[in-house]
């Protein structure tokens, strides 16, 4: 009798139990990544008394490679790029191969307030510690470079002394709260947002109640009617509003952000009065830390949850779960009658004196030029200054009578309140001169491409924004600018691999807000970039209509016409 012959055995599946994507929410407390390990080790926050009585006495050398690459940032500091390493190798290299023993570290200033005396003293910091370096970053802070460990105590001491602090400026925390830099002062402001960030810091900035999160959170307070904090792309922003019953107020915004899956947020339909604002705020940041996603970086940020939840859920879970009671609904904010948000130039405020907002080149300023601005606006009758989200600077408080001569003395500073649109409109990320994840140059580029395009086409005068960013991660905003450049390498005319950008034309905040379009195969090297620029320039001046934004005819406008 035959045998019967034998069915090949079922290969066994390997069956694995679904570890979801993190949330806490839903009882998922195993770190899924290195991050999350150490994070839940031990508390970012804690590293403080580490750098102050081991790493600051023992050196570089002596630093948990978990603190010098995680922990750290809970306090501002980022290791630096070690110098002579080519774009070419930023991925290549390991982490340790492009730390420098040096670091970066970012002054939080939340609103963008400073006393006069707190820009000396952050000026002072700078030449003492940093080599000079400083720059104005489009999120209101000033970073500093060149910053040795073993000095680090004594910089906290120095800015603490004067009220302010590095606490949480990086790392998967509540990051610096943006406002508006002329918050409490503008003739035409809604409702100043002041007291809610001073509310919000106070009770939750250096709190472990929010110092582990999936990633960071970026928060924007504004009751500006100009729109001035780039709400659109934070986590959080609380948008000025006038209530047709309630009065002034904020309208809701979740879920914004950019790097390399860019998200518009979306309006929640929520009104929120001002002494409100840091318990809702409180809220938002709950459902992040307990609903957000902590399996993968790069799907961490609360503009994913938000994205797969929608704006109905997402304040359905605000309310019952976290605020324990109803929103009232509310109006969406009216476009902004302004085309250019920076403040820049001489206004008038609301007590009769005048503030004078001014350009630095591509946020770029240096310890001396800090210290000489707090003292030609100490000279000029004002205590006060403000950062921007655009890399500028405004003094506040000045007499009419003292407006000429400020805005004389800061011209003598290379600091003008007058500046050309290119001088005005343009930013760049601090990229390859210190940043581990830059391809390419930018400051002095961007630098650069502001006097080419000033003396080729002196005549142009429409506002128009150019943004550099070193990598695809869009600290600069590249895909929300008139013309956004993504550093990468490319190929010039005899094949060899250079510095160079792909563009990204009429993307825009405020008005029609929206991401630029790529047209297919545009890439330009850093040489041809003023070329570039200048030919799209004067095509639009050439083909524009009566009143058209650069915006609106990159988005008609033919791809020839954009090459």
């Amino acid at each position: 009798m035959a045998a019967t012959p034998q069915r090949p055995a079922t290969p066994r599946r390997k069956v694995s139990r679904h570890r979801g994507e993190g949330q806490w929410a839903v009882g998922h407390f195993t770190p899924l990544n290195g991050n999350e390990q150490f994070k839940k080790d031990d508390d970012g926050l804690n590293v403080r008394t580490r750098i102050e009585t081991i790493y600051s006495k023992r050196g570089f050398d002596s630093i948990d490679p978990n603190d010098l690459r995680g922990r750290m940032r809970w306090w501002g500091l980022y290791t630096q790029r070690k110098p002579g390493i080519d774009g070419g190798k930023t991925a290549i290299l390991e982490p340790e191969e492009l730390d420098d023993k040096y670091f970066m570290l970012r002054v939080r200033i939340d609103g963008g307030r400073l006393t006069t005396r707190q820009l000396r003293v952050i000026g002072e910091i700078s030449q003492e510690f940093a080599r000079g370096t400083a720059d104005i970053t489009d999120r209101q802070n000033i970073q500093l470079h060149w910053i040795r460990i073993e000095d680090v105590p004594e910089i906290w001491n120095r800015l603490e002394a004067v009220g302010l602090s590095t606490t949480e400026a990086c790392g998967d925390t509540p990051r610096v709260i943006i406002g508006s830099p002329v918050a409490g002062i503008a003739e035409d402001e809604i409702v100043d947002g002041s007291p809610a960030i001073d509310e919000i810091h106070s009770r939750y900035i250096g709190s472990k109640e929010f110092s582990n999160l999936p990633r960071k959170f970026k928060t924007a307070i504004s009751g500006s009617p100009l729109l001035d904090v780039a709400h659109e792309i934070n986590d959080v922003a609380f948008v000025g509003v006038e209530h047709p019953e309630h009065g002034p107020g904020f309208d809701l915004w979740v879920g914004g952000g950019l790097s390399t899956n860019p998200k518009i947020g979306v309006r929640l339909g929520a009104w929120v009065p001002l002494d409100e604002v840091p318990d809702v705020w409180a809220g938002v940041v709950g459902i992040f830390r307990d609903y957000g996603y902590r399996r993968l970086r790069t799907r961490a940020r609360l503009k994913f949850l938000v994205a797969d939840w929608g704006p109905e859920k997402f304040r359905q879970v605000l309310q019952d779960e976290y605020l324990k009671r109803e929103l009232a609904d509310g109006p969406a904010p009216a476009e902004p009658v302004e085309r250019w948000r920076d403040h820049v130039g001489v206004h008038r405020q609301k007590d009769g004196r005048f503030y004078v907002g001014f350009a630095p080149r591509v946020g770029r300023v240096d310890g001396a030029t800090l210290t000489k601005i707090a003292e030609v606006a100490e000279a000029h009758g004002s205590g006060r200054v403000r950062t921007t989200v655009e890399q500028k600077m405004i003094v506040l408080d000045v007499a009419e009578e003292q407006v000429e001569p400020l805005v004389e003395a800061l011209e003598a500073l290379d600091l003008t309140a007058a500046p050309s649109p290119f001088r005005r409109g343009t930013m760049a990320c601090t990229g390859i001169e210190y940043c581990k994840l830059a391809i390419v140059e930018t400051k002095a580029r961007g630098s650069a491409l502001i006097d080419e395009l000033e003396r080729r086409i002196p005549d142009f005068d429409e506002p128009i924004t150019i943004n550099l960013n070193g990598c695809p991660n869009a600290c600069a905003r590249i895909q929300v600018a008139d013309i956004g450049l993504k550093g990468q390498l490319v190929l010039n005319d005899q094949g060899e691999q250079v510095e160079g950008y792909q563009v990204h034309l009429g993307g825009a905040l405020g008005l029609d807000a929206g991401f630029g379009r790529k047209v297919r195969g545009l890439k330009v090297t850093s040489e041809e970039l003023p070329d570039y620029v200048e030919r799209v320039l004067k095509r639009f001046q050439a083909e524009r209509e009566d009143g058209e934004r650069f915006a609106t005819w990159a988005a008609r406008a033919s791809e020839e016409a954009l090459s």
